[in-house]
């Protein structure tokens, strides 16, 4: 059933039930009443002799007897002491987080679990949002337990009063203030924002109070209402509850007026202190708000005189709202139920506001499950008739195609479908004709460029011999009356040389994570220096610890921590002093795809006393193993677009260094006869350690680890024995990778 333009406002009190039913007017922010209903019931619902259910019963079957709601939009409102209401300031956040922090706030300000209330939030108009972040705002939290909301829907559903809204009742009159008495929440300047307007709702048994410019709410209920009045006077005159209700509506009226305010002016004093003691609490909490005016609505207000004295004690502007400035009401005024009772309406006034869809306060405390049947009901009449319409349509369309197969003769379309067939052969054969030859050529064009490509490819394998000849360390030029020793060297003697394929490096990345992690230089190591610094000016440093046992040599001093020996081979450095940081490198996921893993074994003699802490293989890292990781320098290429030019070693494909070895430093004797004046740049090949002159075959290395003191022509050295890797995925530096049909990634034709 499509939806009408009008809506209800019910507001089920406790002395009557009152109902507005209006519709949008002509210009913005503007409705027109079309009926209303005001049912009184026969005796208050608080009441020890009232049964509440029955009274509420029959005054719902008065009004829907009265009244059909079918297609309508109905809002119903709830007393505000059955929910709970928070305004949460926000710190500066994200807008799309705000759903997330206000659940965590409903978590803890909501004293039950989330499962057994219905809650809803609204964002307030003001603060400050820009760039997605969200400054000074503020959200109003309502809350409701779900057994008190089934209670109060229970008689309107046996009513069947379809319920789209339910909302408190403070709030509905806070969405009276906002959208008749202040301007539009839209074009309200946060920094001037104009007064605050005070509404005071006075019902039987308590008054609802709130307090809103247009951008902040404030609201909280009273334990004074109409019925203070009423026993005040039955105590100081000890009449009848209903003698003495009739006596305070026509207090003007009594016999002695003066004896009946006499009566009640304890509670007038006592009303006017509460509103005192409720505002002044208002205005220390927010220091910048300004108390506007004070309206006062329900029956309750009506009492004569009671505005004027609040006013007074209040020293604020104070009036009756009895009239509605964006609510056309003529046409009600005419008749006396409403105009009597034109102050109860204010409530269903802002149900209805917010059931046009026009109200600064948005949320609804109907339980979700009927929300969606709502849904489903409103949807239901389309569903059926969509579900006719799809059979209709079957059912004619079945019929034609049966009586198009009754008429069919195939006879009559034999030839066609013979030629429809052949012609569909014929497509299908060029299509694939084509498919072939378009496959062909594609093949040919990546032969193409792949062949194109060699021209620098053929340079790559050169590339990376050169560029790793180039990142071993050096020593500077020596003097020719002053070599340097042998000790004191930097450089890396490199035995062997191998390489495998892998069609993907990750795999081999895997089996050597620890040992990467471990031979990431630490950050002394990384500094260009780190080797020299550990030198002295002249080359022979003395230990860092000197005494009598360094000066006994070799032999007879304590051994070190790189003379123990290691736990294990294949884990890098294992001295427990020569463990590196992780770094941010050590996070590395590794390479990726196919490659090659160069291999490098060999040795160096850098670990006397004196080079500590550079030594063993402390000192591989601070050299070639930070020279792979492309922190010692450019290296030139051979080919492709940058030949002749100085690029990275990533350039190259070159990554990832691993000491996948590492040998305890142990003494060797070495023949002194080895030149001692140059070296071979750091690239030694196997058996080049010989004495020179000697040529019978033996190697030059002789000793053991007994770390004797120089005699007969040898001398002692610390030797350091260690097997690098590294991935090499290898590229032409400028140029894309060819890609070419049935050829693995990452192989070369080196």
């Amino acid at each position: 059933m499509a939806r009408s333009p009008y809506v209800w406002g019910i507001d089920i009190g406790k002395a009557a039930l009152k109902a507005l039913r209006c519709r949008p007017g002509d210009g913005p922010r503007k409705l027109v009443v079309d009926t209303f209903d005001y049912v009184e019931y026969p005796t208050f619902l608080f009441q020890s002799d009232a049964d509440a259910s029955e009274i509420v019963r029959n005054a719902l079957a008065e009004f829907t007897g009265r009244h059909d709601l079918a297609g309508d939009t109905v809002a119903v409102s709830v007393p505000g002491q059955l929910g709970l209401t928070k305004f949460i300031k926000l710190p500066p956040i994200e807008a799309k987080k705000i759903p997330d922090i206000v659940k965590y706030e409903a978590r803890q300000q909501i004293p039950f679990p989330l499962e057994q209330v219905v809650w809803s939030w609204q964002r307030l108009a003001g603060g400050i949002e820009e760039s997605g972040f969200v400054i000074d705002a503020e959200v109003a939290l309502f809350a409701m337990k779900s057994d008190q909301v089934e209670k109060s829907l229970a008689p309107l559903v046996e009513a069947g009063i379809y319920i789209d809204i339910l909302q408190l009742a403070p709030i509905a009159l806070a969405n009276v203030a906002m959208f008749d008495l202040l301007p539009d929440p839209a074009e309200i300047d946060p920094d001037s924002p104009p007064p605050s307007i005070v509404m005071v709702s006075m019902g039987v048994d308590s008054t609802d109070l709130v307090v809103t410019n247009g951008l902040r709410i404030w609201q909280r209920s009273m334990s004074i209402g109409g019925n203070s009045f009423t026993k005040a006077l039955v105590k100081d005159q000890r009449l009848t509850f209903a003698r003495a209700e009739e006596l305070k509506c026509n207090a003007v009226r009594a016999e002695d007026p003066k004896a009946v305010y006499t009566s009640m002016r304890p509670v007038f004093d006592e009303f006017a202190v509460e509103l005192q003691r409720s505002l002044s609490y208002f205005t220390s909490t927010d220091r910048t708000a300004e108390i506007g005016k004070v309206y006062m609505l329900g029956n309750a207000a009506g009492l004569r005189g009671l505005s004027d004295f609040v006013g007074k004690q209040l020293q604020l502007p104070t009036r009756r709202l009895e009239v509605f400035h964006n609510l056309d009401c003529e046409q009600a005024l005419q008749k006396p139920a409403f105009r009597d009772n034109r102050l109860a309406f204010g409530t269903t006034y802002g149900l209805a506001v917010q059931a046009a869809g026009q109200a600064g306060i948005r949320t609804n405390l109907l339980p979700q499950r009927i929300v969606v049947e709502r849904k489903i009901d409103a949807k239901r009449p389309w569903a059926v008739a969509a579900l006719l319409g799809l059979l209709v349509a079957s059912v004619v369309a079945f019929s034609g195609s049966l009586f198009a197969l009754s008429t069919f003769d195939e006879k009559l379309y034999a030839k066609a479908f013979s030629e429809a067939d052949r012609a569909k052969s014929r497509s299908q054969s060029a299509a694939g004709s084509l498919s072939e030859i378009e496959a062909e050529q594609t093949e040919a064009m990546l032969r193409q460029d792949y062949v194109l490509a060699v021209q620098s490819r053929r340079f790559q394998t050169l590339d990376m011999m050169r560029a790793i000849e180039s990142l071993l360390p050096r020593d500077p030029p020596g003097e020719k009356e002053k070599p340097i020793p042998i000790a004191d060297r930097q450089e890396l003697y490199i035995e062997r040389m191998d390489c495998q394929f892998f069609p993907d490096l990750a795999t081999w990345f895997d089996s050597v994570r620890v040992q990467w992690k471990q031979s990431q230089p630490q950050p002394a190591e990384d500094a260009p220096d780190a080797v020299a610094a550990a030198e002295s000016p002249d080359g022979t440093a003395s230990p860092p610890d000197e005494g009598p046992a360094a000066e006994a040599g070799d032999e007879q001093a304590p051994a070190s921590s790189a003379d123990s020996p290691r736990p294990e081979a294949g884990r890098g450095d294992t001295e427990a002093d020569e463990q590196p940081g992780d770094g941010a490198d050590a996070q590395d996921d590794g390479p990726q795809g196919s490659g090659w893993v160069i291999e490098l074994a060999g040795h160096h003699f850098h670990n006397e006393p004196h080079h500590k802490p550079a030594e063993a293989a402390q000192f591989l890292r601070s050299t070639l193993i930070r020279n792979l990781l492309g922190k010692g320098g450019m290296v030139v290429v051979s080919g492709g677009p940058l030949a002749g030019e100085k690029v990275s070693v990533a350039d190259l494909g070159i990554g990832y260094p691993v000491i996948v070895s590492s040998s305890p430093v142990r003494t060797v004797r070495i023949a002194s006869g080895v030149d001692t004046t140059g070296g071979t740049d750091g690239m030694m090949p196997p058996g080049s350690g010989r004495p020179r002159g000697r040529n019978d075959g033996r190697p030059a290395i002789v000793g053991g680890a007994d770390g004797g003191a120089a005699d007969d022509g040898m001398i002692s050295l610390r030797r350091y024995d260690f097997v690098v890797q590294f991935a090499w995925q290898p590229k032409t530096p400028g140029a894309p990778e060819p890609v070419v049909a049935g050829t693995e990634d990452g192989e070369t034709d080196n």
